[in-house]
């Protein structure tokens, strides 16, 4: 009776199980018989195999392999494998029964009976199709990613892990570093950062940044496995799984030092171009301050040689008029410095034998430097002449020979020399041509890197207060270009100061010369003449009237050239007209063009100090500004004698 529960109890437990079994539609479990033959088959078999159970049961699991596996005796192997080694285990490709592929993870373990024999096999299949094609996805992608990373040839892209050691290397890394994948690999990235920066604990410290912050980026020098140096853009991102933990860092380098270069370049093109346009700024408001600065030195020239002249008895007085007239004529030579740094100055432009010329002022230049001072020069035995203005260039020179002097407070030795340079580029700062560069070279204390980049701006000095105008290399300096060369400073701290004064060689056609009529010899003094003044400035008018009327002249006056026209066609008793150049509605040519058409043998005597205004032909009688009346006299003389 017992024997007969308990069998009752096993058949009631085994039908338990099979319920079990069979609810279970995830996985395949199936049982087979020693020889591979299916001898059960539950729901989940069904559902992703597609066979219904009377389909299948006694057909050999091998019609679930691929064409491919049955060839190869992956069926047997693999029961074999489960016989003898008590279970079988792995993944692969199986068919429904529609011929649909699936990727399926399997085990086949044996049933043997309580003696050891086998009775058969329980086979579990599970489909992973999802997860492996999931995973074949990722794989491309990875793959993907690898070759594009790999194909990237303008940045270095690798890995490090946590303590920095290189992973691995792309193209762009071999190309920017010099470094094959197998040279560098497992070497400490450090390997790429100057030695100063290693020893300062530079890529450490990008390291410890990246994990604090989450992120690094610099810019700094990189060392190439040649040894050369290049600018690079570092970026440096932390790798952490999903839990946080550290993996490593993804590196991304990039070789920046053409577009910084180009950038510097940009931003020195910029200053200059600043630099040029402050320049410009300030010679337009230095020469109209000179301008007008030379109307009032006339007027005040003019007025005190004319106090000078009639005051004879009180000494006291005629030493301030002296003293007075020698401080304006001080103000007109400042005002000539101003104008040559503008280069607004009227320059005569004629052939100059330098080495003639320097010789010639030789005892100016040693009475002007002193005795503590040597002046030596050094010329070639044969040199050309160069076009300039004579007298500008002495006093271009005697300035540039006081500024040595100021520097040699102890004395010392001034060398000028010259030698011939040829200009070939049309990208030099200088035209194509021959020119000679005139250089005067001293012992003193030299100039250090910022005080010669200001060496040349105006009003600029180390004189201290009332030791210098500030106006000595930039009237150089502008005599220079106004003639068609450059100048250029060359001084170390210490080492002295050479400054060379490139003027163009005299090979071209000389100047038009003056046309003049055959005449006679002028006369050396001139009768009284009915002459007509006309400027805009009343105080420069007024000064002219007045030195006129004190040589014995009758003067009338205009404000502008209209009313000069009317004066004259009211009055044909008028010798000589004296005009100025720069006035408004009616300049100074246009008057002279203007009375040459009516008046064609009235003389016209035109005064300027503004280089920009001379547009006036060069055989027209000319008075510079300022002017004291010596000058004046000789220069009415002169348009008398031209007609």
């Amino acid at each position: 009776m017992k024997h007969i529960e308990r069998f009752n109890a096993s058949l009631k437990d085994e039908g338990r199980y099979r319920l079990l079994i069979d609810a279970v539609t995830d996985y395949a479990i199936y049982m087979l018989d020693p020889d591979g033959f299916v001898s059960s088959w539950n729901s989940g078999a069904k559902r992703f195999k597609g066979y219904e159970e009377a389909e299948i049961l006694g057909q050999h699991f091998s019609r679930f392999y691929t064409e491919e596996d049955r060839k190869s005796g992956l069926p047997e192997r693999a029961l074999k494998t489960a016989a003898t080694e008590g279970r079988f285990e792995g993944e692969g490709w199986r068919v429904r029964k529609d011929g649909e592929r699936f990727w399926s993870h399997f085990v086949i373990d044996p049933i043997r009976s309580p003696n050891g024999e086998l009775l058969g096999f329980a086979k579990v299949t599970q489909d992973l199709t999802e997860r492996k094609l999931a995973q074949e996805s990722l794989k491309r992608s990875e793959e993907q990613f690898r070759i594009l990373v790999q194909g990237v040839s303008d940045y270095a892209l690798y890995m490090l892990d946590p303590s920095g050691v290189i992973t691995n290397w792309n193209l762009g890394a071999q190309r920017i570093k010099g470094y094959l994948p197998e040279e560098v690999i497992g070497q400490h990235y450090s390997l790429f950062f100057s030695e100063e920066d290693r020893e300062k604990g530079e890529p450490q410290r990008a390291l410890e940044t990246a994990v604090r912050e989450g992120r690094f980026e610099n810019q700094g020098w990189r060392i190439r496995k040649d040894g050369s140096r290049f600018w690079a853009n570092v970026v440096i991102d932390v790798i952490r799984n999903e839990r946080g933990e550290l993996l490593g860092f993804a590196k991304i380098t990039r070789d920046i030092t053409d577009a910084v270069a180009a950038q510097r370049a940009l931003d020195d093109a910029r200053e200059a171009l600043f630099q040029s346009q402050k320049m410009e700024s300030i010679g337009r408001l230095t020469g109209g301050i000179a301008h007008d600065f030379n109307n009032l030195l006339m007027v005040v020239l003019g007025s005190l040689e004319i106090v000078r002249r009639r005051t004879k008895d009180d000494p006291k007085i005629i030493m301030l008029l002296d003293n007075a007239i020698k401080g304006a004529q001080r103000g007109v030579s400042l005002t000539q410095r101003m104008l040559a740094f503008a280069r607004r100055q009227e320059l005569k432009l004629e052939t100059v034998d330098v080495t003639t010329l320097i010789r010639g002022m030789s005892e100016l230049l040693q009475g002007s430097l002193g005795p503590t001072i040597t002046v030596e020069t050094r010329f070639p035995r044969v040199l050309k002449p160069v076009m300039a203005d004579a007298n500008q260039l002495e006093l271009a020179l005697l300035n540039l020979a006081v500024n040595s002097r100021d520097a040699m407070p102890e004395g010392g030795r001034i060398l000028i020399s010259a030698r011939e340079e040829q200009v070939i580029s049309n990208k030099d700062p200088l035209k194509p041509g021959s020119y000679i560069a005139l250089s005067l070279t001293d012992d003193g204390e030299g100039m250090d890197e910022t005080i010669l980049a200001r060496a040349a701006e105006p009003f600029f000095t180390t004189k201290g207060i009332g030791k210098g105008t500030g106006l000595g290399l930039p009237m150089a300096q502008g005599l220079a270009e106004q003639s068609g060369g450059r100048l250029f400073v060359k001084s170390k701290k210490g080492s002295g100061t050479t400054v060379e004064l490139w003027l163009p060689v005299a090979d071209a056609p000389e100047l038009p010369a003056k046309i003049t009529k055959p005449r006679p010899s002028p006369p050396t003094a001139i009768n009284s003449l009915t002459v007509l003044v006309v400027d805009d400035d009343p105080l420069v008018l007024l000064s002219a009237v007045a030195m006129l009327e004190d040589l014995g002249h009758t003067v009338f006056y205009a404000e502008s050239g209209a009313r000069a026209l009317e004066i004259i066609s009211q009055d044909n008793t008028i010798d000589l007209v004296i005009t100025d150049q720069a006035m408004p509605h009616m300049t100074g040519i246009q008057l002279a063009d203007a009375i040459k058409a009516q008046w064609p043998t009235l003389p016209v005597l035109l005064a300027t100090g503004f280089a920009e205004q001379m547009e006036i032909p060069v055989s027209w009688p000319r008075l510079s500004k300022p002017f004291n009346q010596e000058v004046l006299s000789l220069a009415v003389l002169e348009a008398l004698t031209a007609l």
